[in-house]
C-alpha cells in the first residue's frame, strides 16, 4: 500500500482489523458444528437444511419488521391526512393486509418429493432421459391458510443454472392447514444431464429447494 494515512483513518484501520478479526476467531467451521452435534448426540447430516430454516426465519423476521413499519407509515400517513381521525373501513383494510401478509409468512413446507405420474411414495432422486418422462415436484404445504388460494410458482433449473421452465399456478381453495400441492416437468433425451434443481416460490418468497440427478 502506499497511499499515506492521517492519524484519525490509522485508528479507524486498527479498529475495524480487531473486529474482523475477533468476529473469524467468533466463527466455528463447518467440521467443527458437526463435531458438536455428533457429541450431543444429533445428526450432523441435517446441519445444512437447519442453516436453511434458520435464515428463512431471519428473513421472516426482517419481513414481518418491514411489514409492520409499512403499515404504521401508512396509519400515520391518512391520520395527517384526515385530520389525525383515521377512516374506520381504512383501519380495517389496513389490518387486513397486515393479516394476510402475515399468514402468508407462516406457510413453510415439509416432505417434499420427487415422482413420476404414479405416487407410489418414493423419492426418485435419479432421472434417466431414455423414454421422455414426466416429473412431479410434491410439495406438503405446512400452516397453509384456510379458505384461501394460493399464487405458487417453480422454477425447474438445469445444471448451467438456466432455468428451463417456470410453472405458475393457483391452487384450489386451502381447507387443511397440511396440504399437499405440485408441479411438473418433463425429463427428455434432450434434457442436459447432470445435477438439476427445482424451486417453489409463494409471492417471491422461496418455499422449498430440491435436487435430483438427470443421466
Amino acid at each position: 500500500m502506499t497511499q499515506k494515512l492521517t492519524t484519525e483513518q490509522l485508528t479507524q484501520i486498527i479498529a475495524e482489523v480487531g473486529n474482523l478479526q475477533a468476529r473469524q476467531e467468533a466463527e466455528i467451521a463447518p467440521e467443527e458444528v458437526k463435531q458438536i452435534l455428533q457429541e450431543l448426540g444429533l445428526a450432523p447430516e441435517l446441519l445444512d437444511e437447519a442453516l436453511v430454516q434458520m435464515q428463512r426465519r431471519q428473513v421472516l423476521q426482517v419481513r414481518q419488521k418491514r411489514h409492520r413499519t409499512i403499515v404504521i407509515g401508512m396509519i400515520a400517513a391518512v391520520a395527517i391526512a384526515g385530520g389525525g381521525a383515521l377512516p374506520i373501513a381504512m383501519t380495517g383494510t389496513i389490518l387486513t393486509i397486515q393479516q394476510h401478509n402475515s399468514t402468508l409468512e407462516r406457510v413453510s413446507t415439509g416432505n417434499n418429493r420427487i415422482t413420476l405420474t404414479q405416487d407410489d411414495g418414493s423419492d426418485l432422486r435419479n432421472i434417466t432421459r431414455q423414454n421422455s418422462r414426466e416429473i412431479f415436484y410434491r410439495v406438503t404445504l405446512k400452516d397453509a391458510p384456510v379458505g384461501q388460494k394460493l399464487d405458487l410458482r417453480c422454477n425447474w433449473i438445469n445444471p448451467n443454472g438456466e432455468i428451463v421452465q417456470q410453472n405458475r399456478y393457483q391452487t384450489r381453495e386451502i381447507d387443511t392447514s397440511i396440504w399437499n400441492t405440485h408441479c411438473r416437468y418433463t425429463i427428455g433425451s434432450a434434457s442436459t444431464p447432470g445435477r438439476w434443481k427445482v424451486q417453489m416460490f409463494l409471492q417471491g418468497r422461496q418455499l422449498s429447494e430440491t435436487e435430483f440427478e438427470v443421466k
